[in-house]
């Protein structure tokens, strides 16, 4: 078997990783985004509520996959990590809006505790 080919994807467009990882990897037709959690790129600010986080994310997830190549438009799968997911409803009217017409697949988990006490956190897989 050949080489597995992979590179690392970064851009100032999302908030720096705050560990030792990658905001993302390129590798065989895919781009594996790591988890953003909802800090603005610019101010390391963090909204209130599920709802402004959730928006906050699927950003921070679209300027990586920008970055990548690919776009919110070639998700094939989500990983999702809330804080309470009594939050599950609110959540979804904002995933919706960005995935309405792709819905890629999807696990959700309630998580005991997320980075910097953030309400959600967001990883994907999508082709490039």
């Amino acid at each position: 078997m050949g080489e597995i080919m992979h590179e690392i994807v970064a851009t100032s467009e999302a908030p720096d990783p705050i560990g030792p990882y990658s905001q993302a990897i390129r590798a065989n037709g895919f781009v594996f985004v790591s988890g953003q959690i909802p800090i603005h790129p610019k101010t390391g600010a963090v909204d209130d509520g599920i709802q402004d986080q959730t928006h906050r994310v699927i950003k921070n997830l679209s300027a990586i996959l920008d970055a990548a190549g690919s776009g919110l438009d070639r998700v094939v799968k989500t990983t999702v990590f809330m804080a309470d997911l009594d939050d599950f409803p609110s959540f979804n009217q904002i995933y919706e809006k960005y995935f309405a017409d792709t819905k890629p697949a999807r696990a959700t988990i309630q998580a005991a505790r997320l980075p910097k006490e953030v309400l959600v956190e967001m990883e994907a897989i999508a082709t490039i």
